[in-house]
């Protein structure tokens, strides 16, 4: 591991005082912290008179804002936040969310023995603030990957579902990985943080940490951003072609650009779109992943062959 942990953990916050206090409460009494950046995403309600006043009683708090204290979403204020990072070590909390106690003891410990290792991913819990449904009440109790994973296999782990995912705020990296894999997507309204864990997985070593128990907690309310699925119907398939032309610009395997065009090819399907529709989009793929036009994947995936798979099965593998 580095020499020193130095830990800055990351809260963009946007009209979030109803939660913001407990979120920073739970942070100032992790030991192993050493900033607490907050990048007030242009609030309007009493958020920023509070952070100031927090801000006072904690001087470990380091309050930014953008240009003209402006709004810019989730990504360009975690993008500032890692900018402002004096740690070497980033992890993130959203603002309606809290670390539960020794967030990080086990992290410091997978980092001191696995001297390659570039990050931590935890399981993250929830907690309701309003009244869950029967469903949420079953489904919502531990965001995690349910077993240890190989960094090697993990990208295709995490591209499957089969495994579980991660969740921001079980996450802990060393800043250096944002130098590998570049900063957040910021035309990405949301799915923003899956698109980075995937990057992640494809270019750093990531290692499993505490998956049967959270280290924070994921607040439940009626302004939940991930409730919006329409929103993440139109930003997934975004997602999916934000990696794989960030992978084209890295030259991953031929392997990770196939994994991702089959998935890419599965939503588009489910889109019921014209013929002539999906060869524009075929054009528009391989427009922006120039390196893959002289390799068999600009015939596997041209839609006319796709949609002879009967007579083309060995595509589909």
């Amino acid at each position: 591991m580095e020499n020193h942990f130095n830990l800055s953990v990351i809260i963009p916050v946007y009209n979030c005082e109803r939660f913001i206090e407990k979120t920073i409460a739970s942070v100032i009494a992790q030991p192993e912290v050493t900033e607490i950046v907050i990048v007030n995403d242009g609030s309007t309600d009493g958020t920023g008179l509070l952070l100031d006043q927090l801000q006072l009683q904690n001087p470990v708090l380091k309050i930014y804002h953008h240009q003209n204290k402006s709004n810019k979403g989730r990504s360009a204020s975690r993008n500032l936040g890692i900018q402002k990072a004096t740690g070497n070590f980033i992890a993130f909390l959203d603002a309606d969310d809290y670390f539960l106690p020794n967030r990080f003891a086990n992290d410091i410990k997978v980092f001191q023995e696995n001297k390659n290792c570039d990050g931590v991913y935890n399981a993250v819990g929830f907690h309701f603030y309003r009244v869950g449904t029967a469903q949420e009440l079953q489904t919502h109790q531990l965001y995690t990957v349910n077993q240890k994973i190989k960094p090697d296999f993990l990208f295709e782990a995490l591209l499957s579902g089969k495994y579980g995912h991660f969740q921001i705020d079980g996450l802990t990296v060393k800043k250096s990985v944002f130098d590998t894999i570049g900063l957040f997507n910021e035309s990405l309204v949301v799915a923003e943080d899956t698109d980075v864990f995937w990057k992640m997985a494809l270019k750093c070593q990531l290692e499993t940490g505490l998956i049967g128990q959270p280290v924070a907690i994921r607040g439940i309310h009626d302004n939940n951003v991930f409730d919006q699925q329409d929103l993440y119907k139109k930003y997934i398939i975004k997602m999916y072609e934000s990696v794989l032309f960030w992978s084209n610009k890295v030259k991953l395997p031929i392997s990770k650009n196939d994994l991702l065009l089959k998935w890419i090819w599965l939503l588009r399907f489910k889109q019921n779109k014209t013929l002539v529709q999906d060869m524009q989009y075929w054009f528009f793929l391989f427009k922006n992943s120039k390196k893959l036009i002289f390799t068999y994947l600009i015939v596997k995936y041209f839609p006319i062959v796709r949609l002879r798979k009967k007579i083309f099965p060995f595509i589909f593998r």
